[in-house]
């Protein structure tokens, strides 16, 4: 047997990086909150529009065509109530990394249960909807945009580039969402608009309401795209990490 020359040092020992585990659901404070508020505005809006009572519609409806009008509105609202669940589960990231199948399949409920029947009768409603043209190109606008932007992440994650795939639902995930912030800019304008009731509107509290109505439309989808390019191009701050000391022996 040759015994090792005590000139020679052993070769250092490769530091191995630290497992990764993956992240508890709790760790994403903010998909609680997400969740309520999809469940809640879903609960609140959709029981009006299964009653098939023209009159239990939450927005005007036209005066010449009330019931195909509100059953345009019904299978719109129906579909697109799959679409704002499903998305908010999409983007939790626990359920992508421990459950990737299920992440697939409510991706796929997504966009062709979801976007693909929602966003084309979104135009049919936009078109026919009662406010003036400026709000029916905004939702006509956000229509589009919504189903482009779907269809070319689902498109993406097909061809398994899933760096343009996630900014592309990043998107579609903002453009869904606007329909929920819409609501909450209905009440900021509404606020922000009420001390020119009597002075600019000349107490005209209609012609106001359909001022409030146009602005949360472009508003809602605008200021969601904003954001979410600001997240996607954000810098997140480096995570410290300290490599494992290594030990190398010298001989004497």
């Amino acid at each position: 047997m040759t015994r090792p020359s005590p000139l020679t040092a052993p070769e250092p020992e490769t530091p191995t990086a630290p497992a990764r585990t993956k992240p508890k659901w709790y760790r994403r404070p903010w998909i609680v909150p997400l969740l309520v508020v999809a469940v809640g505005f879903v609960a609140a809006r959709l029981p009006s529009y299964l009653t098939f009572d023209t009159g239990d519609s939450l927005v005007e409806l036209q005066p010449d065509f009330p019931e195909t009008h509100y059953l345009l509105l019904s299978i719109h609202i129906f579909f697109g109530s799959i679409a704002l669940i499903a998305c908010s589960l999409q983007v939790w990231p626990w359920l992508r990394n421990t459950y990737p199948r299920v992440h697939r399949i409510t991706g796929r409920v997504y966009v062709l249960a979801g976007v693909l029947p929602a966003g084309l009768l979104a135009l049919a409603v936009s078109v026919v909807s009662t406010v003036d043209v400026a709000g029916r190109i905004g939702n006509v606008m956000v229509s589009l945009l919504w189903l482009g932007s779907t269809f070319a992440g689902f498109h993406y994650a097909r061809k398994r580039r899933f760096r343009e795939h996630r900014r592309m639902m990043i998107y579609s995930f903002a453009l869904c969402w606007s329909i929920v912030l819409n609501r909450v800019w209905i009440a900021i304008f509404f606020i922000m608009l009420m001390p020119l009731e009597n002075t600019y509107y000349s107490g005209d509290l209609d012609a106001m309401i359909a001022d409030v109505a146009v602005a949360s439309i472009w508003t809602g989808w605008i200021v969601n795209l904003i954001i979410a390019e600001w997240w996607l191009n954000r810098r997140p701050k480096a995570r410290k990490r300290t490599a494992p000391a290594t030990k190398v022996a010298v001989g004497a």
